[in-house]
């Protein structure tokens, strides 16, 4: 590999074939945020189509985030098999198809069926697009890169309130019909593929890796059974615990926000989801680029997190408007932005032989777990709770629960990505 001038500006050290890896799994996950959150829009308009209450509408997004450990498993697997890009390739065509599908939904259950298997791309997408970005990129930039990518799940809920506002009323004297074209928008995302296919590189790092196995004569075992043997089970239990804890902090904070302005201070929305995603997208990029100073990947999550739990009040507890904006601001730079350090501290925790099922598998075990999040808060909503209180609960608590499974960890930063590491059954290699 050529060495890097460390005196150009970061963004000038990464080489044009690093970049396509980057924007490849950036748009995918920019596309993948955008068809999970326009649910949030619509979920009052679902409701009345198919007279459901507040926990059978929350299931519809405790489903989507199960079976994404399904997409998260299967793709991951793949990934570390045959190659980062193809699966990448395959998750979006998936998501796409089934986010439009989804708009063609005659009953509840056949929503529900066609949410499930949105899931399964959705998941796919991260743990295949994660590695391929990742394992491009020079060690010294990888909480970078992290941060900014992350920030695409918030670009991508930035996309579906625009679209909310200025598509949506369009329909507006046929909500039925409004929900529906939500959905069929998700088709889109299916034109990065040419683009994939044509012009993003296979993952160097993997690609090493196969040099050195096909030198030896050998192949590597299905990861998913790796990251399940004794050395490395601890790693997985960990960092899936980590992940529910974010999952839960997450969509404490996102899925019923949008009802809760609707439904509670009956305020358009828009203006609100744009602060809080705006927060999320310059926190993940602020603690993505924090955690490469001494503080590391643990300190930079604490202190988003704990600026999560401090920013309850001003999110929840206030009516007025100017108070709201800068509270739905500032919980983004907090708790949705303290994921900017999780594609770098997770892709650092697993070997490049189960780098794909690895964070897939942990961050969708975190997803599914995380899952009943939605249903929960809408069964106390349906339960006579006001919206509000419970969300503040479940974001108190769940940020703590991320700050204490981060510190039981190990600190990441600066690991190297290796085609054969001390995990490898083929060769023990000292750090």
């Amino acid at each position: 590999m050529a060495s890097i001038d460390m005196t150009l500006p970061w963004y000038r050290q990464v080489n044009r074939e690093q970049w396509k890896a980057f924007w490849a799994t950036f748009l995918g996950w920019v596309l993948d945020g955008f068809d999970f959150t326009i649910l949030t829009f619509i979920v009052i308009d679902i409701q009345r189509s198919f007279t459901i209450d507040s926990a059978l509408a929350g299931m519809l997004g405790t489903v989507t985030m199960l079976m994404r450990l399904v997409g998260g498993v299967a793709a991951g697997t793949a990934a570390d098999r045959w190659g980062r890009k193809g699966p990448l390739m395959v998750s979006i065509l998936w998501f796409s198809i089934f986010a439009c599908l989804s708009g063609f939904s005659t009953s509840y259950a056949m929503l529900f069926t066609f949410r499930a298997l949105f899931g399964i791309g959705m998941g796919g997408e991260w743990a295949a697009g994660m590695p391929l970005a990742l394992e491009h990129w020079p060690a010294h930039l990888r909480g970078i890169a992290s941060g900014i990518l992350q920030s695409g799940y918030s670009w991508g809920f930035v996309l579906s309130s625009f679209a909310f506002r200025y598509i949506y009323p369009i329909f507006s004297d046929n909500p039925n019909m409004g929900w529906r074209v939500m959905f069929w928008i998700g088709i889109l995302p299916a034109l990065l593929l040419l683009w994939i296919r044509t012009g993003v590189a296979e993952s160097p790092v993997w690609l090493e890796r196969q040099r050195q196995l096909s030198k030896q004569k050998k192949k590597d075992d299905v990861s998913l059974f790796r990251i399940l043997k004794r050395d490395m089970l601890p790693i997985t239990i960990h960092t899936s615990l980590l992940m529910s804890a974010f999952i839960f902090s997450y969509h404490s904070t996102s899925f019923w926000y949008p009802t809760y302005l609707r439904e509670n201070v009956v305020v358009q929305p828009f203006w609100y989801l744009i602060a809080l995603n705006f927060g999320g997208i310059s926190g993940s990029m602020l603690w993505g680029r924090v955690s490469e100073t001494k503080v590391g990947r643990r300190g930079a999550a604490t202190m988003g997190a704990s600026l999560g739990v401090a920013m309850i009040p001003l999110f929840l507890m206030t009516t007025n408007p100017l108070y709201m904006i800068l509270g739905a601001f500032l919980i983004g730079v907090g708790g949705p932005g303290m994921w900017g350090v999780i594609p770098s501290y997770l892709t650092e925790r697993f070997p490049t032989a189960a780098r794909g099922v690895g964070p897939g598998f942990a961050y969708h075990a975190g997803a599914a777990i995380g899952s009943f999040t939605t249903t929960l808060i809408g069964r106390l909503k349906d339960l006579g709770i006001e919206l509000n209180v419970a969300m503040a609960w479940f974001i108190g608590a769940s940020n703590l629960a991320a700050i204490f499974f981060m510190w039981i960890g190990p600190e990441t930063k600066g690991r190297e990505f290796k085609a054969i590491d001390e995990h490898d059954q083929l060769e023990r290699v000292t750090r």
